[in-house]
């Protein structure tokens, strides 16, 4: 049997994919999560084979949380599950070491199938966001873009170099770039610019 941890901040829709899960001859749910901390302290706890995480989660979101646990757990297979397929999360999803990523509008069969892939060693990307993924023609580069990303999360330049480990000169430094390459007078529009052309 596949070990699974499943991390979704939704209820209802957590309890409906453990159950469909739970009718595979070759998956059995171990753990479940509410939020992207409790998922890593579980990970640790049941030593799954499989960890299927919520992209947008509180606290720590999808890809934050398949971090931490691939800091303690770097051969562990980690699944991660959105609404919006868009480019660059696609692209931080990867850097940090996911090796499946769909939608959640995903075939209740295909997941299970996701879930035998990616325990083998593989990777599993939807090919719909595998299609943008590649004509995607973002001109910010990563950091840049992590700075509008916490941007939209409400983050001040100072609570960004501290989360971004990176001093307060050179998170405005980023800005004034991602501002120029965007056409904008504010980080606000920026980001706005950014998520409305699937950059973020």
């Amino acid at each position: 049997m596949i070990r699974v941890l499943l991390a979704d901040d939704e209820t209802l829709l957590r309890s409906a994919i453990a159950s469909l899960l739970g009718l595979s001859d070759e998956i059995e749910v171990v753990a479940q999560a509410a939020d992207g901390v409790e998922a890593v302290a579980l990970a640790e706890q049941h030593d799954p084979d499989v960890v299927l995480l919520d992209l947008e989660m509180p606290g720590l979101d999808g890809i934050d949380a398949a971090r931490a646990i691939l800091t303690r757990r770097p051969d562990q297979a980690v699944v991660l599950l959105t609404r919006h397929g868009r480019p660059g999360v696609l692209r931080r999803a990867l850097a940090a070491g996911v090796r499946g990523f769909l939608l959640k509008s995903v075939d209740p069969d295909e997941l299970e199938r996701v879930i035998l892939h990616v325990h083998g060693g593989r990777r599993w990307i939807d090919a719909d966001i595998s299609a943008a993924a590649m004509m995607d023609d973002c001109p910010l580069t990563d950091r840049e873009l992590d700075t509008l990303r916490l941007t939209t999360e409400g983050l001040s330049v100072r609570e960004m170099s501290t989360r971004l480990h990176l001093a307060s000169g050179t998170v405005r430094n980023y800005l004034s770039s991602a501002l120029q390459k965007t056409g904008t007078s504010s980080r606000h529009e920026a980001a706005r610019v950014a998520r409305e052309r699937s950059w973020l």
